[in-house]
């Protein structure tokens, strides 16, 4: 409730009317779009976590994408603690096919599951963002995860995402690039440990093999301190660019960079993080609704 009361304080602090038509007026009409079906594609299987705050902003992002893709990926939607059975109601409505895991559920299937790995364990308890970390993977059925935030809307094909789906490319991960190296502890301070750590990985949108993903590997990192210090979010992505740079990863090209200033022009897609969340409403909602709102 304290939250809640603060978040509407912040929004009324910085009260923009364009940002506010496009958030409260057109964003609940996504609502009343038709569902997407058949979303049982093996080829990949899209994670995707998402909350009361985020739901709705969830189904902009996988619509705009499902619009985008020639395949109907797998879908399993992750709810944090605050997402009510109604809203998972809500959310099965416009993806029928998805599954739909509740925190409850996910929380103690999870938990036993690390019950060998307590550094992973504790970090799945107390952090909820390492839900991306541990569940997506617990409950991945397919070869191939598509990592996905709520925070991304899709204008075109995502054409060089999808030439990692062809035969004769190699088997490493993928993943957006950041605006810059943002992990909870330096490359070169991991790489001195005897850990490589590729520059720029951004866990927002990629795609990453079930092979890759190793909880002994991640108990055994845990063990640095470091690895879980400092910034409440990075430590998540730190974590999949340590699996990844293991496997192997390569930066999707620099039109799916995270960036902040600057209009989305022709690329293919934005991540909207946290300081432009407002843009995801007055620029990517205002240039999808004539499209996906029919």
């Amino acid at each position: 409730m304290i939250g809640r009361t603060i978040y509407n304080l912040r929004r009324l602090l910085n009260y923009n009317p364009r940002t506010a038509y496009f958030r409260d007026v057109v964003r609940p009409k996504i609502l009343k779009t038709a569902p997407v079906l058949g979303t049982t594609d093996s080829i990949a299987e899209v994670h995707v976590l998402t909350s009361e705050r985020d739901w709705v902003n969830t189904i902009w992002a996988l619509k705009s994408f499902y619009a985008q893709v020639p395949y109907r990926f797998r879908l399993v939607i992750h709810g944090d603690p605050s997402l009510s059975p109604s809203l998972c109601g809500q959310l099965a409505d416009h993806f029928p096919d998805a599954r739909i895991i509740d925190d409850s559920t996910a929380r103690a299937e999870v938990l036993s599951a690390l019950e060998k790995y307590p550094r992973c364990r504790e970090l799945r308890e107390n952090r909820i963002i390492s839900k991306k970390a541990f569940d997506f993977p617990h409950y991945l059925s397919s070869e191939r995860m598509i990592f996905f935030d709520s925070d991304l809307l899709f204008f075109k094909p995502p054409s060089a995402f999808l030439d990692y789906f062809q035969d004769n490319r190699e088997r490493v991960n993928v993943f957006n690039p950041d605006i810059e190296t943002s992990y909870s502890i330096p490359p070169a301070a991991l790489q001195a440990h005897g850990y490589p750590l590729a520059d720029e990985v951004n866990s927002g949108f990629g795609l990453a093999y079930r092979e890759s993903f190793s909880l002994d590997y991640l108990e055994e990192v845990l063990a640095i301190p470091e690895v879980t210090e400092g910034h409440q979010w990075r430590f998540e992505q730190t974590l999949q660019a340590i699996q990844s740079s293991k496997f192997g990863v390569e930066l999707l090209p620099e039109e799916y960079r995270v960036f902040l200033n600057g209009s989305v022009e022709e690329r293919p897609f934005r991540h909207y993080v946290g300081a432009i969340r407002d843009k995801m409403y007055t620029e990517g909602m205002r240039k999808l609704q004539s499209t996906l709102l029919k």
